[in-house]
């Protein structure tokens, strides 16, 4: 889809949903050009402040996400974790988000830089998951959603399975088909093995607990290299912490460039080294979740990639085909470093 086709709010929408708060006088609204097409976002500036309008499809399923990912951000706000607080709608001031055709949530705007890499802010984003995970201890995730994380998913086998036929006439693989198949191969063999070892270590026996799943620089707003806000709680869930954390190290030190065919194979492993020594201030993990990390840091890579290319037959801008092939070498220099990576976490742990 491209950026014209992206959904927007109408005007009467806007009318009747933001006469639902107590914003005054609005003196401007901005369609806010970022995350997902299919839920729309504006900026609005008024009498009370800067606030976030945003829009979700409406199903029983989804209201019900929304509501549990609510009641995880309150817990998470009380705890002290920087996040948007969400903006209760009236009357009565205890709903915090409004059901009509579609489900919308109102949050405070929070003013916030991107990631730009530096140390402080890898740090820093490595402290917040760790403040995080201490925060949800005393959580209540009943409702919440359990599994569906990155770590032994069948869907990830099917999207494998079935890149093949979705890439069969995408520009980046014509004429490269045996070759295609031999990388999906490849992939599905890697990604099997890591799932093995990771469960032959027991992290199916380990207590679950309330996880971000989606902890990476797009989450982070930062300002003087700080994390000051954390956002999208929308695939929290029950899990391992331990498969956030690995998620966490794998995308704070992913080295990328240009063109895919020019990114190395080979993580940054110093902003690996910060966020862990930055989430080790807050939280400790086990020797076992420690040799875990590099396994699930594979599976987490092949997972978040295959299956956007198996519905699109690309990765954002990329061809699915080349970017695979980039899967393919950092999944191989994960493996080929794994016992070093996580004779690194053990370093990490004792600084």
């Amino acid at each position: 889809m491209r950026d014209r086709e992206r959904e927007t709010f109408a005007a009467e929408e806007l009318a009747v949903v933001l006469s639902r708060y107590d914003l005054g006088q609005i003196e401007s609204v901005t369609e806010f050009r970022r995350g997902s097409r299919r839920r729309p976002k504006v900026g609005i500036v008024c009498d009370r402040g800067k606030y976030l309008l945003k829009r979700r499809p409406r199903s029983e399923a989804a209201t019900q996400r929304v509501a549990n990912a609510h009641r995880l951000q309150d817990h998470l706000l009380a705890a002290g974790l920087p996040l948007p607080k969400l903006v209760a709608c009236t009357p009565g001031g205890q709903q915090t988000f409004l059901r009509g055709p579609y489900v919308y949530e109102l949050f405070d705007y929070v003013r916030g830089q991107s990631y730009s890499g530096t140390g402080d802010e890898t740090r820093s984003s490595g402290e917040a998951l760790g403040q995080f995970h201490k925060a949800v201890r005393d959580f209540d995730g009943q409702g919440m959603p359990s599994r569906g994380d990155y770590h032994d998913a069948n869907p990830v086998r099917t999207a494998l399975s079935s890149i093949s036929n979705t890439m069969g006439s995408h520009d980046s693989a014509v004429g490269l088909e045996s070759e295609l198949i031999e990388t999906t191969g490849e992939l599905l063999n890697t990604y099997e093995s890591c799932c093995e070892v990771v469960d032959v270590i027991g992290l199916r026996g380990w207590p679950q607990v309330m996880i971000h799943s989606d902890w990476h620089p797009g989450n982070m707003l930062f300002r003087h290299h700080e994390v000051v806000a954390v956002i999208d709680f929308d695939s929290a869930r029950q899990a391992q912490k331990v498969i956030d954390l690995a998620n966490g190290i794998l995308q704070f030190s992913m080295l990328s460039s240009k063109h895919v065919e020019d990114w190395p194979d080979e993580l940054d492993e110093r902003r690996a080294r910060l966020f862990l020594e930055g989430y080790l201030g807050l939280e400790t993990i086990t020797k076992e979740e420690q040799a875990c990390i590099p396994h699930l840091m594979i599976e987490a890579l092949i997972a978040e990639s295959v299956l956007p290319i198996a519905a699109t037959g690309s990765f954002g801008r990329y061809h699915g085909f080349r970017f695979m092939k980039m899967v393919c070498r950092k999944s191989a220099w994960l493996a080929r470093n794994a016992e070093r990576l996580a004779e690194n976490v053990v370093a990490a742990s004792s600084s």
